[in-house]
């Protein structure tokens, strides 16, 4: 059983559904002997959305795939821009009919991110996007903090912050 970083263990399942096609997983989970098992995508979504790659994992060549490597901690303006494209994606893939799976390494932070920010612009509030996923996914999901108080604050907010800051350690004096 996986305990690094802050202490999650590998969820129970590759992917879970949050909402109505709308699914949030990991590159591994626990299987039901308890083993880590790799989450191998084939062709079960029409959209998968990865923010942490690992050679083997998949999706299939044919699916339609967004990737945007970024780290499960503080955030430049820059990746919390890209949170809000890859969230746009998936609403927009959402309202197509297809079937969309955003992914991170364990399937709590990163991927728990984009899907709460796609929560919020379907209209649900921060704190009831934040119950949902961890209700659907695992009470590990969204355990970094950080992620947490970009939400809350909203992205766009915090966006904003992350640039003021970028330009003050520019800044000399």
């Amino acid at each position: 059983m996986r305990t690094r970083g802050r202490g999650a263990p590998d969820a129970d399942a590759p992917w879970n559904e949050i909402v109505p096609g709308l699914w949030m997983g990991g590159h591994y989970y626990r299987d039901a002997g308890g083993e880590r098992a790799p989450a191998i995508v084939t062709d079960e979504f029409d959209v998968v959305i990865s923010l942490y790659r690992r050679e083997g994992h998949g999706p299939a060549g044919h699916v339609e795939h967004h990737c945007a490597d970024m780290p499960d901690a503080l955030l430049s303006s820059d990746q919390l821009e890209t949170v809000c494209q890859l969230a746009e994606t998936a609403v927009g893939a959402l309202r197509r009919g297809l079937r969309v799976l955003v992914r991170c390494q364990s399937g709590y932070n990163r991927s728990g991110l984009v899907v709460a920010q796609g929560l919020m612009g379907m209209g649900y509030s921060a704190d009831d996007a934040v119950y949902i996923i961890r209700y659907r996914r695992s009470k590990w999901a969204l355990n970094n903090q950080v992620f947490v108080d970009y939400l809350t604050t909203g992205l766009d907010v915090a966006r904003l912050l992350a640039g003021l800051d970028a330009l003050s350690q520019d800044d000399p004096g």
